[in-house]
């Protein structure tokens, strides 16, 4: 063979996975084994061509787990279905797993380095490279623990084997990613490589993640001022000099920079750069602006030749926060008061990520119209923060509850070990990382260095000294609760006092625990049942028959069997005495639905009502937006992605300008959550009795004004049992902004005295079990489709109403013709609408491109039927 063929065959002629100074790779694929399964030594398994034929092939991360399911192993469907969880046998995650890959480099040249790079490894790790040991769990310890290690002495030309021995989590003595009582915990308690792990090429000098800082201060600025940030090391034994250079990006051209620089043998520095953006472009949160996005490349070259480099994207925007006089936090956005409508984000219980699955996910949030998600301890991978910055969503940030992380010598209640050393260094790398991760994406809101309770005095200067470290430029919050704080932090200004389980509308409008007012960092109705069609992919006929048949049945898909919310006990009493007892599982997911839109639509609402009383609503966090598999409560959406009663009353309450009817006052507000729509506005408010005739009618003309609520008028008199209409229009360009209906009642009597964590007990029950006896409605229908291209479908559905009794809850139903299956993700203007007397209701419905379709309808007193049909 001819000699420059042979070449070609020979490893050391493969290219190289980083072949430059500034290149980085992820490491793109593991083979997967449990230590139990293997008999040769971790330095023998660590070099190269090791017989791995019978290991199980993975992806660039992922826990056991996912390993294990991504070779089917394991079936998610098999596995979510009843307490099949439960049968895996634990045993097999009670010793190290080991993750082995093998990859091309080359030795680099004289004054060139190669660097392994972990992001974490839940929750330790020893770290193997061509049979020498890299890093042992001592030091790669926490799921968030990311460290640079210098390869180079060890790397070979040609195929070079990388190997890390991830040992069993344990949530009370390493800093994993719990569940606390949100579900069951995954057999792995979500040990592995979890995170991409890279290798990285520099010359003499390495370039840290780049951090941007702005002087924008929420005005009006012809010119804003950006810092652009990177700490800088010389690799090598001599001085050195160089610049780092780069240049910052947007639509409207490159702005360059540079900055000589000159080390010692061994040193780092920090560079700071700062250039003028005249005119900038300013990033806002989804329904206030537009979130343009700048980029900044820079490298640091030596004699003319890159060393290394790096980019990142960030935007120009400000936030602050401030605590009132009462300790209440509240938040500004550019400079006006940011309200946070949010609700607590769940990864997936294996820790799986999904790109396309998170952007649904986070469009559902704006769909609702929600601006935040909560971060509690599951800070995910870095494409949730692209996408949050790129739609508009706020994050905020923290460290997780209850086991190792909150183990504080003062706190007798959690459960995790007690800190020593190691712990704190531990801590202080999760903490440098994951600042230095997040410092430039303009969607961070804030970050908790606590969750139910505060760091020791210690833990918060390691926090606070990193944070400050890696140039934070947005609010650092003690706690999400307000049982103590740090001194050098000060109060949270955060309150976490429930509810979590079933509460009525109107405990939202009282003055005690988590009613309305200041911020709720976690709190809400408990509520979030599926509809069937995902119910039966989960449940079994006997766990189905429990839902209704037996109230108090402990479910496996509510929380952990030790946990409060093991049962439906509080909320199925709840619904049996205001709604009646149920007659079938059809009655019972039916008044459930009901339950959880008044739910859900009542704590929005009494938020925004009060975002201007005298002592403000400043923000809530709903407890939660969803779950981590496929769960009967604390959730806005299913575990597959479908929208029901939560969802939308959510949606309803939680609309832009919106008008609303407070139980307990009998007053009803104008809101207006935007920061430009003002002028004259037109409620009308229709008072209807049960059968369906208007009791009265009253049109009410007023003005808005931005980021305000105020109340426009008072109901004289209740009915017993009736119906409120409220519609608001705009009268110049005739449009309806908001329809709210609601069903009233005398109102539940709360016994506040008793209230416990988790809820507050109703002493008497509202009542309407009347709904259940309305007449049977046919409504008119058309369905048309409006628009179909490919990047989706617009479908519009009218429902009229000839009869005189309301036809109540009425459910629209989005199906694929051929699967027969409910659509998803889907995008309805409304849903869950009642319609009245000679009434006329228009909805639009959005979703990808799809070949068939139809729309089903059903309601409480409206038969189920297909509507339309379309290709």
């Amino acid at each position: 063979m001819h000699p420059l063929l042979l070449s070609l065959f020979l490893p050391s002629a493969l290219a190289a996975l980083v072949p430059s100074p500034g290149d980085t790779a992820i490491i793109p694929g593991w083979h997967l084994q449990s230590s139990l399964q293997v008999t040769a030594s971790l330095s023998k398994l660590s070099q190269p061509n090791a017989d791995t034929s019978s290991w199980h092939r993975v992806g660039s991360r992922g826990t056991v787990m996912a390993g294990l399911l991504q070779n089917s192993i394991y079936n998610e469907t098999d596995l979510f279905y009843g307490d099949r969880l439960n049968s895996i046998d634990p045993s097999r995650f009670q010793s190290p797993w080991i993750y082995r890959s093998e990859v091309t480099l080359h030795p680099p040249p004289r004054g060139e380095h190669i660097l392994l790079v972990t992001h974490g490894v839940t929750s330790r790790a020893d770290l193997f490279l061509n049979g020498a040991q890299i890093a042992s769990s001592a030091s790669q310890q926490g799921c968030y623990g990311g460290h640079s290690y210098d390869i180079t002495p060890h790397i070979r030309s040609g195929l070079n084997a990388i190997l890390v021995q991830a040992y069993p989590t344990d949530y009370m003595a390493d800093f994993g990613q719990g569940f606390a009582d949100w579900n069951p915990y995954p057999p792995d308690n979500g040990t592995g490589v979890w995170r991409n792990v890279e290798i990285k090429h520099t010359g003499m000098v390495s370039l840290a993640p780049l951090r941007v800082l702005t002087d924008y201060n929420g005005t009006d600025m012809e010119q804003v001022t950006v810092s652009v940030r990177a700490d800088v090391t010389n690799r090598g034994n001599g001085p050195v000099t160089g610049v780092v250079q780069g240049a910052v990006q947007s639509e409207d051209g490159s702005i360059p920079f540079s900055s000589p620089i000159s080390l010692r043998g061994g040193e780092s520095t920090t560079v700071s750069v700062s250039v003028a953006v005249k005119n900038p472009r300013i990033w806002w949160p989804a329904g206030w602006g537009l979130q343009p996005l700048y980029t900044v490349h820079a490298n640091v070259t030596i004699q003319d030749q890159v060393a290394d480099r790096a980019n990142t994207t960030f935007g120009i925007r400000s936030v602050t926060s401030a605590l009132s006089r009462e300790s209440d936090i509240s938040f500004t956005v550019n400079g006006s008061p940011f309200r946070v409508r949010g609700a607590g984000y769940a990864p997936d219980i294996f820790l799986r990520f999904d790109a396309e699955r998170v952007r649904n996910i986070l469009q559902y949030v704006l769909d609702m119209g929600l601006n935040t998600i909560r971060l509690e301890g599951k800070l995910e991978q870095p494409e949730l923060y692209d996408l949050a910055d790129r739609m508009g969503v706020m994050v905020m940030a923290g460290w997780e509850c209850c086991d190792k992380w909150e183990g504080w010598e003062y706190n007798d209640e959690a459960g995790g070990i007690k800190w020593d050393d190691a712990d704190y260094k531990t801590a202080e790398a999760s903490m440098l990382h994951e600042a230095e991760q997040l410092q430039p994406h303009p969607s961070v809101l804030a970050f908790l260095v606590g969750s139910d309770y505060w760091p020791n005095d210690r833990a918060t200067a390691i926090y606070t000294s990193a944070l400050r470290r890696m140039d934070w430029p947005n609010p650092i919050v003690s706690s999400a609760a307000q049982r103590g704080y740090p001194s050098k932090l000060g109060p949270s200004g955060m309150k976490m006092l429930g509810p979590y389980d079933w509460v009525p509308p109107n405990y939202w409008y009282g003055s005690q625990r988590g009613a309305a007012f200041g911020f709720g960092s976690e709190q809400g109705a408990g509520v979030g049942t599926p509809e069937l069609s995902s119910l039966r992919r989960f449940l079994p006929s006997q766990d189905l028959d429990a839902l209704w048949k037996r109230p108090d049945a402990g479910l496996f898909h509510m929380s952990r069997s030790d946990s409060q919310f093991y049962t439906r006990s509080i909320y199925n009493a709840a619904l049996t005495a205001r709604y009646g007892a149920p007659s079938s599982l059809s009655d019972y997911l039916w008044k459930a639905q009901i339950m959880d839109y008044e739910a859900t639509r009542a704590e929005f609402e009494a938020f925004a009502v009060r975002q201007s009383a005298p002592r403000p609503a400043t923000g809530v966090i709903y407890w939660m937006l969803n779950s981590a598999w496929p769960n009967l409560h604390w959730q806005l959406f299913d575990y597959y992605l479908h929208p029901a009663g939560a969802y939308f009353g959510a949606k309803v309450g939680l609309r832009m300008e919106h008008v609303v009817y407070d139980p307990e006052s009998h007053e009803v507000h104008l809101i207006n959550h935007s920061l430009d729509q003002r002028g004259k506005r037109v409620v009308t408010i229709d008072r209807i009795d049960q059968q369906g005739q208007q009791i009265s009618t009253e049109e009410v003309s007023t003005d808005t004004l931005p980021n305000t609520s105020k109340p426009i008028a008072r109901l004289k008199t209740v009915p017993e049992m009736g119906f409120l209409r409220l519609i608001l229009q705009d009268p110049d360009t005739k449009t309806t902004l908001s329809r709210n209906v609601y069903w009233l009642s005398a109102t539940d009597k709360l016994d506040w005295g008793k209230s416990n964590w988790y809820t507050t007990p109703v002493t008497e029950y509202a009542n309407f079990t009347g709904l259940s006896s309305l007449g049977s409605v046919e409504l008119v229908t058309t369905v048309t489709m409006q628009e179909k291209s490919k990047s989706g479908l617009t479908i519009e559905v009218t429902l009229e109403n000839r009869s005189r009794t309301p036809a109540f809850f009425v459910h629209l139903m989005l199906l694929d013709s051929v699967t027969q299956d409910e659509v998803v993700p889907v995008y309805w203007t409304d849903n869950y609408v009642t319609v009245f007397a000679e009434e006329r209701v228009r909805v639009t419905v959005q979703v990808a491109e799809m070949s068939a379709w139809k729309v089903v309808m059903v309601g409480g007193n409206v038969k189920r039927r297909v509507i339309g049909e379309g290709k």
